[in-house]
């Protein structure tokens, strides 16, 4: 469903051509674009340059997300070549599986002997040849020149070498190849969409138990899911309540939501370039995680939580804001308070900056906005029975985000979840014992991992009587005020890149007695 949400694609240095088929893009074979190193460009251009800058800050540790903004700040990149750059960048490296195992044969080598800078220029150009609707003959000039500008003068041989290689099959006619003789459906899914086996078999677990799907629906569903991943996601925007209004983002070119009454698509263009963005009243933020917050401000307080004339709230988790923002704007609606608490420092500074334009609000109407540091797994003992909603965004593997962290799919492992499910149960359980009677926790990840999900929530409520899980499902909805489809039985709700176009996100809501 995403492949109408791709970005114009820009033409630095002449490299695009309008929409449509590509030439040689299936069929036989392609034209041959092969030329002495010597003839070909020495340099790149500013958009392929920020590229390759991304991947090789990946590659040491840096999130895609964060460092492409500032490279394409750096290189004063704008407009539609800063599409093309995005597209580049972010293709490249959920791909780089695929494209890796094309690289080998193409250069006759194992990646391993391949120099790792010189392997993400390949990574590059090959993405421009089967993803990208980019002419041959300039996919290759530019990533020769490329490779002679960062990589040196002795890498432009086996980068031409291997473009031209790549150049011989379309890519129905690679993956066909590297698809041969191999039988088990996991496999060839974990090479066609790119995607690490044990991912893909986490996945079709979590599909079959959410309820999403069934076992003679679930490989077409996990299918679609995988694709989902590797299709760019559309840049959705959110209003925060009484600091923005919808109309703002709709006036600045933003489609209103179908999926969050708060929410915008922006199908191109800046973010950065709308007034209530820049002013940080309004921000990007996924249209799941709208709904989320959305659905924790909406199910009605009882008991000791009702009471309170100004009802404190609770962000457990609040780096880096995102959620926290919306909380805010909301809390202050219903005219309480909000404490952001977040463990790390550094993600603090960055809830205090998300949260300024609400902090301001708060002090104009008489109310209180606290953003501290601190460990969420001792908040309840610490201030037991002290706020009326509270929201665990926990953290977890992401597995639901991989189209908008195109990294997180090649740095997670297994081992990960065996760090991970001790501190979100920790987590979910201080933030039970913070809860007053009567009130709300919503507990979120932005993963369907069975284990990161649903064998939490199960865990912790096992040991606490007094704990009722709510049913989420009527307290999703859309702009139109009806419940948004395909929630599943209940009375937990997992989201779906592929059915619902939104990130992956799991919520359960439980209130306390």
């Amino acid at each position: 469903m995403a492949d109408d949400r791709r970005p114009p694609l820009g033409r630095p240095n002449g490299s695009g051509n309008p929409r449509g088929a590509r030439p040689g893009r299936s069929g036989g074979r392609r034209p041959d674009s092969r030329q002495r190193p010597s003839e070909r460009t020495r340099t790149t251009d500013p958009a392929r340059l920020t590229a390759y800058e991304v991947l090789r800050a990946v590659a040491d540790g840096a999130y895609a997300n964060l460092e492409l903004p500032r490279l394409l700040r750096a290189h004063r990149v704008r407009g539609r070549d800063a599409a093309f750059a995005t597209e580049l960048t972010y293709g490249a490296i959920r791909l780089s599986g695929f494209y890796d195992r094309i690289i080998a044969v193409a250069a006759d080598r194992p990646v391993a002997r391949i120099d790792a800078a010189v392997l993400d220029t390949l990574r590059l150009g090959a993405h421009q040849l089967l993803g990208m609707r980019v002419p041959d003959h300039a996919a290759a000039d530019q990533t020769v020149g490329l490779a002679r500008q960062v990589n040196g003068a002795g890498a432009a041989g086996l980068v031409n070498a291997v473009m031209h290689r790549i150049t011989e099959r379309s890519r129905e006619e690679w993956e066909a190849l590297l698809l041969e003789g191999i039988t088990d459906g996991t496999a060839r899914l974990a090479i066609s969409e790119s995607h690490p086996e044990w991912v893909v078999k986490a996945l079709r677990q979590a599909l079959l138990g959410h309820g999403a799907s069934t076992p003679e629906s679930v490989e077409g569903d996990l299918a679609a899911l995988l694709a989902a991943h590797n299709a760019p996601p559309r840049v959705a925007l959110v209003a925060r309540p009484g600091l923005a209004e919808l109309d703002e983002l709709l006036d600045a070119g933003a489609v209103a939501s179908d999926i969050s009454p708060v929410g915008a698509v922006l199908e191109g263009g800046d973010p950065g370039a709308i007034a209530a963005v820049r002013d940080g009243r309004a921000a990007v933020q996924d249209e799941g995680s709208q709904v989320l917050a959305l659905a924790l401000a909406a199910v009605p307080l009882e008991g000791a939580a009702a009471q309170a004339e100004h009802p404190r709230w609770l962000d457990l988790c609040a780096g880096p804001g995102g959620k926290a923002g919306l909380l805010a704007a909301l809390a202050l609606q219903q005219g309480g308070d909000l404490v952001a608490n977040e463990v790390s420092e550094h993600r603090t500074e960055l809830v205090r900056k998300t949260l300024a334009p609400a902090s301001a609000a708060a002090a104009t109407a008489g109310r209180t906005l606290t953003i501290r540091t601190g460990d969420g797994r001792v908040v309840g003992e610490d201030e037991p029975e002290a706020y009326a909603r509270v929201l665990v965004d926990a953290p977890c593997t992401g597995l639901g985000a991989l189209r908008r962290r195109p990294e997180a799919r090649w740095r997670r492992t297994p081992g990960d979840l065996v760090d991970l499910g001790p501190l979100q149960r920790a987590l979910l359980a201080s933030a039970l014992d913070a809860c007053a009677p009567g009130g709300v926790v919503a507990y979120a990840t932005c993963s369907p991992h069975l284990s990161e999900t649903t064998f939490v929530v199960k865990d912790v409520l096992k040991k606490r009587p007094d704990i009722e899980l709510i049913d989420a499902r009527p307290y999703l909805r859309g702009r139109d005020g009806e419940q948004l489809p395909a929630l599943g039985e209940g009375p937990t709700v997992q989201l779906w890149p592929h059915v619902h176009g939104t990130d992956g996100m799991f919520l359960a809501l439980m209130r306390r007695h």
